[in-house]
């Protein structure tokens, strides 16, 4: 084997080395992200966010089932990317959730304090 054959095969190996460590130490974070949005998306969908912010956790779900099946195609950047998103949008969920029974809260205390006045002036009367 020639010198410079060596060195190609040396550069090759070297690189296949890194493309192999790289790729499996990318597995871990991967999964850790898929992990905590499906947390984000269990906790959004628990939060009523399908009810109050539907497009965000349709979003949500749509993005989680990409980072899963980027997962199982081994393609690790691509499922915590997508899991990344699917957090964002599930937060986003679940804030408009919490925001808008906050509201709703509000509102009807509102009311009721409306009614209250209304039957101290009749009873002042």
């Amino acid at each position: 084997m020639t010198r410079s054959s060596e060195l190609w095969l040396k550069l090759f190996c070297g690189i296949a080395v890194a493309t192999a460590v790289g790729c499996s130490s990318m597995k871990t974070p991967a999964t850790a992200d898929v992990a905590v949005s499906k947390a984000a998306v269990d906790s959004a969908a628990s939060a009523d966010g399908a009810q109050y912010a539907p497009v965000e956790m349709r979003s949500a779900r749509e993005k989680l089932a990409k980072a899963n099946k980027a997962m199982a195609e081994k393609d690790y950047e691509v499922a915590s990317e997508m899991a990344n998103q699917a957090q964002v949008d599930a937060n986003l969920a679940q804030g408009k959730a919490s925001s808008a029974k906050a509201k709703m809260a509000a509102d009807a205390l509102q009311e009721d304090i409306r009614v209250l006045r209304e039957e101290l002036k009749r009873s002042r009367n």
